[in-house]
């Protein structure tokens, strides 16, 4: 955003009008860059936290259904069904 300021001199000298225009220095487009980075960084983050839980959610489920069949397994031996 630019700011102006306008002086004019009147008296002996002649009429002069300066301009001086000041122009900001770039901090909002450093701020939005580092939002921009932040929000990149946390979405990675989610996304990679949500496989890790996916990974150890099918391990689980993996370790279940083996013990259920060795379960299976021991109950058919014990009972004398074994195949």
């Amino acid at each position: 955003m630019a700011d102006e300021r306008v002086t004019e001199t009147y008296g002996t000298q002649p009429h002069s009008t300066t301009v001086i225009e000041r122009r900001s220095g770039g901090g909002g487009i450093a701020i939005a860059i580092v939002l921009l980075v932040a929000v990149l960084v946390g979405g990675f983050y989610l996304f990679s936290r949500g496989g890790a839980e996916n990974r150890r959610d099918a391990a689980v489920t993996s370790a279940a259904k083996s013990v259920g069949d060795t379960a299976k397994k021991a109950g058919d031996a014990i009972s004398g069904d074994a195949k």
